[in-house]
This record gives structure tokens, C-alpha cells and sequence, in this order.
């Protein structure tokens, strides 16, 4: 495997492969990098904000592409975002105009499994959840609700944790980990 350049789009938000997530550009250097991204200059990351590190992000990302954008009513932009590949950042650094550039290296993503059994809960919730959250559903233009790690994933991006638990679940091998406590998370509210 062989290390890369990536422009480093950091939020307080979680993008996993697959996944799909609309972000507002407004400062004219995000508007500049945007551009580059789309050119082909590098390619985009996204990373879930961390303070006071020496990284602007916790060290894992989502290599993504930007698959639409819309010219909103106050003249900002917003872009959708879609999650491919998840890479460790081992350094960045800020550029002249303060956009962060990252050394990345690709992992793992989870690998894809059918969902059996009581888990077959967790993946009727989430379809749930994005029924009652149309701007997350419209998104999508298809679910893969029999797939484990795809409901995991989506799962991790809309729950209210803390980023350093949810990296805790994101460096797993496998989605199972998240699988049990999204399982676990529901029945207790079931109950």
C-alpha cells in the first residue's frame, strides 16, 4: 500500500464508506478546495473534528467524492458528499491560506455480510429512522438495509456519541462490535 496526498475536509461529523453526507461550504478557501478536488488536483477526505491534537482530525478518514453540489439562497454551497475508502492519516499540515493537507494511507473497510437473525432489528429501526429524517433519506437513492456493515456504518453517522467512541467502534476489524451495541442501544428503549 502506498501513501497519498488528500485535501482534509474536517467536521464535527462522521462520513463511512458508502455513506452520504451534505456539507455546507462558506469561506472562499473551502470554496477554492472544492474546486481543486473536483479538477483533480487531489483527493478529498473527510475527518471527524478532534481539539487539541496534533492532528486537525482523528486519524481515521473516508477518502469520499463530491457527487452533487446546489448554489444555496445565501450564495453559499452546499455539497454532498459520498464515502468510498477509509484511510489512517499519518500527518498534515496546513497550507497557506490554512486547509489542511493529510499523508494518508488506505485500511480496511469492513467487509460486507447479510444481516441475520435478532441484528434484522437494528437494520428496520435505522430504515425507520430515515423515514422520519427525509433530508438523510433523499440522500440515498438506494438503501442496503441486508447488509451488516452498511447499517452499522450508517448507524455510527446519525447517533449522538462522542467521537472517540465511535472511532473506539470504527477500529474493529469487522461491524459486529457496532452491530451489538446498536442491538443493545434499541432494546433498552424497547424495554
Amino acid at each position: 500500500m502506498r501513501t497519498q496526498e488528500m485535501a482534509l475536509l474536517v467536521r464535527d461529523a462522521l462520513l463511512l464508506p458508502d455513506g452520504r453526507l451534505e456539507v455546507r461550504i462558506v469561506e472562499p478557501r473551502y470554496l477554492r478546495m472544492v474546486a481543486e478536488v473536483l479538477k483533480g488536483k487531489y483527493p478529498l477526505a473527510f475527518g471527524m473534528f478532534r481539539a487539541k491534537s496534533d492532528l486537525p482530525c482523528y486519524p481515521i478518514a473516508t477518502q469520499c467524492e463530491i457527487i452533487d453540489f446546489n448554489l444555496l439562497e445565501d450564495d453559499s454551497l452546499s455539497i454532498v458528499l459520498e464515502g468510498h475508502q477509509r484511510v489512517k492519516i499519518l500527518s498534515a499540515y496546513e497550507d497557506s491560506d490554512k486547509l489542511w493537507m493529510g499523508k494518508t494511507l488506505p485500511c480496511l473497510n469492513w467487509a460486507e455480510e447479510p444481516i441475520r437473525g435478532e441484528f434484522e432489528l437494528i437494520s428496520a429501526a435505522l430504515e425507520q429512522f430515515y423515514q422520519v429524517n427525509p433530508d438523510l433519506f433523499e440522500l440515498y437513492s438506494k438503501m442496503n438495509l441486508e447488509d451488516a456493515a452498511w447499517v452499522s456504518q450508517r448507524w455510527l453517522e446519525v447517533l449522538p456519541m462522542y467521537n472517540k467512541d465511535k472511532l473506539m467502534l470504527l477500529n474493529q476489524p469487522s461491524c459486529h462490535k457496532t452491530m451489538d451495541f446498536v442491538l443493545q442501544l434499541i432494546k433498552s428503549h424497547v424495554d
